[in-house]
């Protein structure tokens, strides 16, 4: 596993919660919900992260919970979050980015 998302860390071989990060996590993501915008979302939540970054977080699925991350996240806020990101992006005229994650994959197109 290249790559721990924010909120997680290693623990014996095994991917655990960091509670630190994990309740930064849970407060950025209800203060992006609540209107804030990526960055001082993410400030007002104690993460240090680039805009870039704090996309990221929003749209980790494993966030969720999985057969290798326990959940930070319930599946409400989840969707909520993605809702809110979304009118945004359209609100801004930002449709290439929506079409980017509703497009079908090179794989589909050949189906």
């Amino acid at each position: 596993m290249a790559y721990i998302p924010y909120g997680y860390k290693i623990q014996d071989g095994v991917v655990t919660v960091d509670e630190k990060a994990a309740g930064q996590v849970k407060v950025f993501f209800e203060k992006y919900i609540s209107g804030l915008s990526l960055t001082v979302a993410g400030e007002q939540a104690g993460i240090d992260k680039t805009h870039s970054v704090m996309g990221r977080i929003l749209k980790n699925v494993n966030y969720l919970g999985n057969d290798t991350y326990p959940a930070i996240i319930d599946k409400e806020t989840f969707d909520k979050a993605e809702e809110v990101r979304s009118k945004r992006a359209k609100d801004l005229g930002r449709i290439a980015e929506l079409a980017a994650f509703s497009a079908p994959s090179p794989i589909e197109r050949f189906k």
